[in-house]
């Protein structure tokens, strides 16, 4: 009997190895895609719109900038995406306001009737930053940013929005400031009390594109790139 016992317990020992090397190996076979590498645009195109709004956005020094007056475009990249970790880096102009949507889809006229987004701001000049829950780096309109350190107007914020198996993250300079989970009771019932009541598909895809706001003002993204998730 101690002979079958011992044989059991080394069982046990060898699957928890086993599982552990599997979930390594997999980690290290994620490999992160480039979506901006400052230089081509070729993984992203205008929001309903086969073409990239050259119009509305160019190349400027290494970012994807806006050009106010132009075309007013989002951009959303070619690619949907389910599970994934995104990393940006983005500045604006004083006042200026932008978004990075996710698990967007095509069903309404507008990016942001239908997905996340965390809130791209100068909170010193433009309205939104007086309130916290669409002040930069919030879950816009929803959830306000925690421990934030929000860097100076002309200077590049790094972002990050990890989404795995419905937890969400937004993460502003290495800090974690805010978590919720997706189509969760508590995101339900923020939602119903917003201005997102009216889009009965809000932040309901389980899969959709990323998307970059252009809202009429300066803003700079740069070093953008995502890892999907596995598992």
């Amino acid at each position: 009997m101690k002979n079958i016992k011992c044989f059991m317990n080394l069982l046990f020992l060898i699957s928890i190895v086993i599982g552990c090397f599997a979930f390594f190996t997999c980690a290290k076979k994620t490999e992160w895609v480039v979506l901006f590498d400052g230089t081509s645009t070729d993984a992203w195109r205008c929001f309903q719109r086969p073409d990239f709004p050259t119009e509305g956005w160019q190349i400027e020094n290494g970012s994807l900038k806006t050009i106010v007056g132009g075309d007013r475009c989002d951009i959303i990249t070619k690619e949907k995406f389910k599970d994934f970790e995104l990393e940006v880096e983005w500045r604006v102009s004083p006042g200026g306001n932008s978004g990075i949507f996710y698990r967007v889809t095509e069903d309404y006229p507008a990016a942001w009737q239908s997905a996340p987004e965390m809130q791209v701001l100068d909170d010193s000049l433009h309205n939104d930053g007086k309130n916290p829950k669409t002040s930069a780096g919030s879950l816009y309109g929803l959830i306000a940013p925690t421990d934030k350190v929000l860097l100076p107007v002309g200077e590049y914020n790094k972002a990050k929005v990890l989404m795995k198996r419905n937890h969400a993250e937004h993460w502003l300079n290495g800090i974690k400031i805010l978590e919720y989970e997706f189509g969760g009771e508590e995101l339900k019932s923020l939602i119903a009390e917003s201005k997102f009541k009216d889009f009965s598909g809000f932040a309901k895809a389980r899969e959709g594109y990323i998307a970059l706001q252009h809202h009429g003002e300066e803003v700079w993204y740069r070093n953008i790139r995502i890892r999907p998730l596995k598992g």
